[in-house]
């Protein structure tokens, strides 16, 4: 007699006014003007996104990457004809940081006087060697296998060194050099 059947239907029909009177009262409403300001803050949202992301990489980069501890190592051929360069393995400090195997394609591309980034890393200021391992066919078609070192000092700001392989006749013994760029 007394129970909760009245006031859930009260409520229930509660509801199903409030839903039908803002179903009939959305067309007065104009539509374009919803449209534009959601329109609006979705491109400010963008915007903020985007130059958020924008601060991320650049303080990423900076982490990563500080410039004043930057050194990259490039290779050059210095006879194109003596040589054909098979793979190169660099080791900074002792620790593996390159190894490639070299395609025909880049092989043409040294020859022809390219030059190839080999590495791109961070060390700190300080006293650092590099040792280089090159393969390489010679003219007789010998495959031959070297080791060079190189101790460097590491200063503030980016090195860049340049290592060259070259084989002079009448042996054609592959010999690495190396040169500090300015």
């Amino acid at each position: 007699m007394f129970g909760t059947k009245p006031i859930r239907q009260r409520r229930l029909h509660l509801k199903l006014g409030l839903l039908l009177s803002f179903y009939f009262c959305l067309p007065l409403v104009p539509s374009s003007a919803l449209g534009s300001d959601i329109d609006h803050a979705i491109d400010q949202l963008r915007a903020a996104v985007s130059e958020h992301s924008a601060r991320v990489f650049a303080l990423e980069q900076r982490l990563l990457h500080p410039a004043d501890s930057h050194l990259s190592v490039f290779l050059t051929l210095g006879s194109p004809d003596a040589l054909g360069l098979d793979s190169v393995e660099l080791f900074v400090n002792g620790k593996p940081v390159v190894s490639h195997l070299y395609s025909e394609r880049e092989q043409e591309a040294l020859e022809e006087g390219g030059v190839q980034q080999l590495f791109i890393g961070n060390l700190p200021n300080g006293s650092h060697y590099l040792k280089a391992v090159v393969t390489a066919r010679s003219s007789n078609d010998r495959f031959l296998r070297r080791e060079s070192s190189y101790r460097f000092q590491k200063r503030p700001g980016s090195l860049r060194l340049q290592m060259t392989l070259e084989a002079k006749a009448p042996e054609f013994e592959p010999h690495v050099s190396f040169l500090e760029w300015k």
